[in-house]
């Protein structure tokens, strides 16, 4: 008869979603919502921090964000970021296992540097006082 759209009615399942993230704490929420949109910049802040290897960073992104990266999600981007000369990766042997240990190039420092500037300047600016 017609096609049905299945998005226009939003399942009982997909509704309970919406419904836990609305009662979630609401830090948590924007901390979560920032990782997602600006993932890059904050796994370049990651590696600034510490030279780390693929799995750390899901585990660090993991404890410190909330968001649970997949290697799907991190390798592919962890590949740009090096194709775009933002970081570098070494491979290490260390008790038998072979590690890719990403850290940050001086163009990566450089992009991050910028990111916190304009942050910072974002934020002063939210800074609204009443007259």
């Amino acid at each position: 008869m017609g096609n049905l759209n299945k998005q226009s009615h939003p399942t009982m399942k997909q509704e309970n979603r919406e419904r836990k993230k609305l009662t979630k704490d609401p830090q948590k929420l924007i901390v979560q919502r920032i990782t997602r949109n600006f993932l890059d910049i904050l796994i370049l802040r990651l590696i600034k921090a510490e030279p780390m290897w693929g799995y750390r960073i899901i585990k660090k992104t993991k404890r410190l964000f909330g968001i649970k990266l997949r290697h799907g999600a991190l390798y592919p981007l962890l590949n740009s970021l090096e194709a775009k000369d933002y970081i570098k990766s070494t491979k290490i042997t260390k008790a038998g296992r072979v590690r890719k240990v990403y850290e940050i190039t001086q163009k990566g420092t450089q992009l991050v540097d910028a990111y916190n500037d304009v942050l910072k300047q974002q934020l002063e600016g939210l800074d609204i006082k009443e007259d």
